[in-house]
Formats: C-alpha cells, sequence, structure tokens
C-alpha cells in the first residue's frame, strides 16, 4: 500500500494552501505552489502523529483525482503507520508485540514515535511479525529538474 495522500491547492491571495481531505488536521500555507508542497508532507506527518498520540486509526489514503499532486509520506513514517494501525487492527499491544520480538516493551514504544530513529531491519522484524512485508520502491521525482541531476552527477 502506497502512503502518498492526494494534497489539495487553493490560492489564498499571495500564498498557496496546501491541505488534505483524508487527514483535515493537515493544513499549510506556502509563498508558491512547490513552496506549499514542501511544508506539506511536514503538515502530514505532523498531524499522524496525533492520530498515534490519540489513539486514532491512520486514515487510508484516496485515490488523487486526475492531475492532482499527492504527497508520500517518508518510508520510516510510512512504516511506523503500518506498525501502528496492523497492532490496531489485530488487537496487538505494545507489549505482544515486544514478546514476539524478544525485545523490551519501551523499544516498541519507541518504534511508534515518529520522532525517534528506528532500523530498519527492525521495522521489517516488526511488520512481519504483524503479517505485513516491506517493500521498497524507488521512483524518479518528477519535479526533479534534469538540470539538477546533471549537477549531482558532476558532484558525485
Amino acid at each position: 500500500m502506497q502512503q502518498a495522500y492526494p494534497v489539495i491547492l487553493t490560492k489564498d491571495g499571495d500564498s498557496i494552501i496546501a491541505e488534505f481531505s483524508d487527514v483535515p488536521e493537515a493544513m499549510t500555507v506556502g509563498s508558491d505552489e512547490n513552496n506549499a508542497l514542501e511544508w506539506a508532507q511536514d503538515a502530514l506527518v505532523v498531524a499522524l502523529s496525533g492520530y498515534l498520540d490519540e489513539r486514532r486509526d491512520i486514515p487510508k489514503p484516496s485515490k488523487p483525482k486526475p492531475g492532482q499532486e499527492s504527497i508520500a509520506l517518508p518510508p520510516v513514517i510510512a512504516s511506523k503507520l503500518a506498525i501502528y494501525q496492523a497492532m490496531r487492527d489485530q488487537g496487538v499491544t505494545q507489549a505482544d508485540l515486544a514478546e514476539r520480538l524478544h525485545c523490551d516493551a519501551r523499544q516498541i514504544r519507541r518504534l511508534l514515535d515518529l520522532d525517534q530513529h528506528s532500523r530498519m531491519d527492525f521495522i521489517d522484524d516488526a511488520l512481519h511479525e504483524l503479517g505485513k512485508r516491506l517493500v521498497i520502491d524507488i521512483q524518479t521525482d518528477v519535479r526533479f529538474k534534469s538540470s539538477e541531476m546533471k549537477n549531482s552527477r558532476a558532484r558525485a
């Protein structure tokens, strides 16, 4: 399941508002469309972190309308949210998952904290214990200009 949420961009005077119908708590403003899209991911992560704090289900992303931008969650954040939601769906407590992973429950609390760094192998193990599989897909960012790509190759 791709964790990318369609974003609604609305002009408001000299600014652009970015908001999400799937996550109404996530909203930000940018000086232009690109700036609003840059801030949108942060707003989305902060709002979804609130869902964890309030012990709410994570909303599934809806399908974007033709031509509508989507904001993908960072991979580690998307993985942690998938662990959290799988635990909720299956009625698995932090203590249960800790026992399955042969670790301390504090490690599971840190795993579910979106602000804490977590090792990908631990994330993968947790997903596996919840009947999930981590799949990584690398895609070209269409907003990444080819001149930027040439410059990055020249620096490498």
